[in-house]
């Protein structure tokens, strides 16, 4: 329509040459527009990236999570706390032979054995666990970091199978539930579920893993964990690991608090220093033992021979808190899987901090 309007006029007001010459003009300008139209779709269709004040904190923070939890996450693995051996990717047999030396020369030894097998189904995130004395490790008995009471270190009562579905999103959180059924005189079940997530704050981080259960032995409970780490050096890690165990049953809270120091000598050997104190709620809040302990670990052959020797000092409120040596030394076997090497801390660009 506006180029019939225009043909008229211009065959009004001018000759044929400036006919043609106005009709060349309009078709060039219509033709303009229709790469502007499409360079304004394509500029409308980008995403709008929005900037944050806190940007400047996102190279610091990427750095320093990486180094946190690719350092922790491998200490833990070659000291062999028991939530890496449920949470391993392959399936493993792990027998120890334990012996604990008290004051006055007492001697005790355990051969305890245990196994997680990884069923080829569901994505391999089904697990079948054969364990000793199930609650134990339930209740915080075998938890990162708690110290070994004699109490811990005696012959197994009973073995358990179960069955175990875990999720995870590496280092970030996980979460695992399953049942079993402790083999004694008579079949005895249970059921368990357990979660956890990984909070990095700079050099920091805070790890909470939260547990419930129920065994006919010992009825339901529960136990919450909570762990604050932080990066000394290229080859320290602090660790503050606060636990806390409640039994519907008992209605009474275990408690304990554990302050360590995590160091890397080389690819096949760590120590940790460590205080801990352990209490009860009932019949009163109270300490019921303090722990002063070094824990050395090395890797004697390949990945499947370890040695574990820790002497401690327990001031226990049976003993008014009177000193309690105790030596324990432990020789670890892996069958099927392998326990890794102490790893060094990811080297990671930090051009950006």
């Amino acid at each position: 329509m506006i180029e019939f309007l225009c043909v008229l006029n211009m065959r009004r007001w001018y000759n044929a040459g400036c006919y043609a010459w106005c009709r060349s003009a309009l078709l060039l300008s219509l033709a303009s527009l229709v790469p502007m139209v499409s360079f304004g779709a394509e500029q409308s269709a980008e995403p709008t990236q929005q900037t944050s004040f806190f940007d400047f904190l996102n190279a610091p923070h990427d750095y320093w999570s990486a180094k946190l939890i690719g350092f922790a996450g491998g200490l833990d693995r070659f000291l062999g706390d028991d939530t890496s051996f449920q949470e391993a990717n392959e399936s493993v047999v792990q027998v120890d032979l334990n012996e604990v030396a008290n004051q006055g020369g007492n001697r005790h030894t355990t051969l305890v054995a245990r196994a997680n097998v990884v069923l080829p189904l569901a994505e391999k995130r089904l697990h079948l666990l054969v364990e000793t004395d199930p609650e134990k490790a339930a209740t915080g008995a075998a938890t990162k970091d708690r110290p070994v009471l004699p109490s811990d270190i005696e012959a197994p009562k009973s073995y358990a199978a179960a069955v175990s579905y875990q999720k995870e999103e590496k280092n970030v959180w996980n979460f695992s539930a399953g049942a079993g059924i402790k083999l004694r005189a008579s079949l005895a079940p249970y059921a368990r579920a357990r979660g956890s997530v990984s909070i990095p704050l700079r050099k920091w981080r805070l790890k909470l893993e939260q547990n419930v259960y129920w065994f006919n032995t010992i009825g339901a409970g529960e136990s919450t964990q909570m762990d604050i780490e932080h990066l000394l050096s290229d080859s320290v890690l602090f660790r503050a690991t606060t636990n806390a165990t409640w039994l519907h049953d008992k209605q009474a809270f275990d408690l304990s608090q554990d302050m360590s120091i995590n160091h890397k000598i080389d690819e096949r050997s760590a120590l940790v220093y460590q205080v801990s104190a352990i209490g009860v709620s009932q019949p009163q809040w109270q300490v019921t033992d303090y722990v002063a302990l070094v824990r050395y670990r090395r890797r004697l052959h390949l990945d499947w021979l370890f040695v574990e020797i820790s002497p401690q000092l327990h001031y226990p409120k049976e003993r008014e808190y009177h000193i309690d040596p105790l030596l324990i030394v432990r020789l670890e076997l892996l069958f099927g899987g392998k326990r890794a090497a102490v790893q060094p801390v990811p080297k990671i660009d930090g051009s950006a901090l």
